[in-house]
């Protein structure tokens, strides 16, 4: 028979619940009430908080929350038995592993193990340097930072933020995607473009690429990608709308718009909007709240997730090699992780977090039996590109005071393209311009260029000299100014990084809402006769709609610890019920 602890301890006359530390052992804590009643062996103390008595060895617990505990004569352990022996194994501690993590030890799931390839947590979380600045090679921004974002409650209950973003002012503005930053615009003659000029071209792609959202409600698409749609749509209302403006200042115009591809191929993480499903691309939904940045890295957020997990939870420099699962009947066929060095782990559920990037490549040898058909197709249909950054500092500022980004805009690209004829010799065409890292007392004169796609594939396997020696003469070309020289550089590259395979996912051509609902769905499925919930999958990848994101990671990492959290619940009545 279980009991409520809260419950219990009325019974047993000791309240408040106050539990004395008694003999530890290695991975066990015993202890016993203050008035010496029943003994209780608890395996996680993370459902405990800590309390060490003033001028005593005494070190005082108490429970965080309600559990379930076996009622014994003498001892009795911290949970009902068919969930404190859950083996679950995840694979990848990014956020989403960690996250899932965080819920299930925090529900009483005590046999939790990460499995993690690399020699550090975070995955495509990951702060890094420049000179004596942190710059952010990995996630930049909270996107969306408001109360429905968990990344913007997490980081503000762990005090990671500048006390702007935790304004209502700042959580209530809806920018939908689109931060209202001061521009300043270069051309590649070497002259700075007039509002005039640029004005009107940010204004018309603006609204096409918002009419390319709402296909995916409405449905009727005339084309079958984002790119495709946007160029004949521009073409179109620019002939009629600037038929007035003279020749010069139309081409240029028109090489803004080239230019506002090229942001939204980094946006997107595509190589090219032509990439990029019209019928899907409405599927992304955004938070209201200006986006923020952690001043001190975003790194300082897994640290802290890291902080209230058990010591050696993860496993480091860990690959999975194989995931074994089972789509028949036969339970005697056990759910099993193999790892490249050799070592099998039994489980009786695993979630699977790896990126989008490495699952095109790699799912063939990470599941067996292989992925059902439907999933494979799913993942093949989904996009999944390269973003990198490329952080640059000068010695003084050649933009304005309130500069906030800055755009490169090419004078013979009034076709509109998104792409260069010339990877080799002209990647750095890619390079849509800089956002300028603020505030400036903190960051100094530093630049964060944003390339997107094979150019910045390229990019990456350029020596760091050569891609100093591009930006150099790229900025000396924009600005006219022949002695400028970058300090130092530093620069991403997701795409040879062998366990992310790229940047982040977009809704690829002839996707659809089902593609990720595909993702999502874990083996086997529902019907099977086979053991439930054997491979659970989580990532940014696996969001409906926050896809790409690091807030849609976090979330799917709760949602697949839920879902395990409702099995058990319904498995064992005394387990408290998941609000999923």
């Amino acid at each position: 028979m279980y009991y409520n602890v809260m419950m219990l301890f009325t019974v047993y006359g000791d309240a408040p619940l106050l539990l004395q530390s008694m003999t530890p052992a290695k991975n066990e804590t015993y202890f016993e009430t203050s008035n010496r009643k029943p003994f209780f062996l608890v395996h996680s103390l993370s459902l405990f908080t800590r309390e060490r008595e003033a001028d005593s060895e005494v070190v005082r617990y108490q429970l965080r929350k309600p559990v379930f505990v076996r009622n014994q004569p003498a001892m009795s352990t911290l949970m009902n038995h068919t969930v404190m022996d859950t083996r679950i194994v995840i694979v990848g501690s990014g956020i989403s592993g960690l996250s899932a993590a965080h819920k299930l030890i925090k529900s009483g799931f005590i046999n939790v193990r990460i499995l993690e390839s690399t020699a550090r947590s975070g995955g495509r979380v990951k702060t890094g340097r420049l000179g004596d600045n942190v710059v952010e090679i990995g996630a930049n921004w909270i996107h969306g930072p408001s109360e429905e974002n968990p990344v913007f409650r997490l980081a503000r209950q762990y005090g990671l933020l500048d006390p702007e973003a935790l304004t209502p002012e700042n959580q209530a503005l809806d920018i939908g995607g689109n931060p209202p930053w001061v521009p300043n615009m270069f051309s590649s003659s070497g002259r700075r473009l007039t509002p005039e000029e640029f004005e009107p071209a940010e204004e018309m792609f603006g609204k096409v690429l918002n009419e390319s959202s709402e296909f995916e409600s409405k449905g009727g698409e005339p084309r079958a990608t984002v790119g495709e749609y946007i160029r004949s749509e521009v073409k179109q209302q620019a002939a009629e709308e600037w038929k007035d403006v003279d020749t010069k200042t139309r081409s240029t115009r028109l090489c803004v718009i080239s230019n506002m591809f090229k942001v939204n191929c980094c946006i997107n993480g595509t190589h090219s909007l032509d990439e990029v499903g019209l019928g899907a691309y409405g599927l992304y939904k955004t938070l209201p709240g200006l986006d923020c940045t952690f001043p001190r890295g975003y790194e300082g957020l897994i640290e802290n997730l890291m902080s209230e997990l058990p010591e050696g939870l993860v496993s480091y420099n860990t690959p999975v090699k194989c995931v074994h699962w089972n789509n028949t009947e036969k339970r005697d066929e056990a759910l099993t992780v193999e790892c490249d060095d050799g070592e099998r782990i039994a489980a009786d559920h695993v979630i699977v977090t790896v990126p989008l990037g490495y699952l095109k490549k790699h799912h063939s040898a990470l599941f067996c039996p292989p992925l059902p058909l439907h999933k494979i197709h799913s993942i093949q249909r989904l996009g999944f590109g390269t973003n990198n950054k490329i952080f640059v500092e000068f010695d003084s500022p050649w933009w304005d005071a309130d500069c906030e980004v800055i755009h490169l805009v090419w004078d013979d690209e009034d076709e509109i393209v998104d792409q260069v004829p010339d990877i080799q010799t002209s990647w750095m065409k890619k390079l849509f311009g800089f956002t300028v890292l603020k505030p400036t007392e903190r960051y100094g004169y530093a630049l964060c260029g944003w390339i997107a796609g094979h150019e910045s594939e390229y990019m990456e396997t350029l020596s760091e000299q050569e891609v100093t020696h591009g930006i150099t003469q790229l900025v000396r070309r924009f600005t006219g100014n022949p002695t400028l020289t970058p300090k130092r550089i530093l620069r991403s590259q997701w795409f040879h990084d062998p366990w992310t395979c790229g940047s982040y996912t977009f809704p690829g051509k002839l996707c659809s809402a089902q593609d990720l609902k595909n993702m999502m769905e874990p083996l086997p499925k529902k019907r099977s006769q086979a053991q439930p919930l054997q491979v659970l999958f989580a990532g940014e990848a696996t969001h409906h709609c926050f896809y790409s994101t690091v807030h849609g990671a976090v979330l799917t990492g709760w949602r697949e610890a839920d879902r395990l959290i409702s099995h058990y619940s319904n498995v064992s009545p005394s387990l408290p019920k998941s609000n999923l």
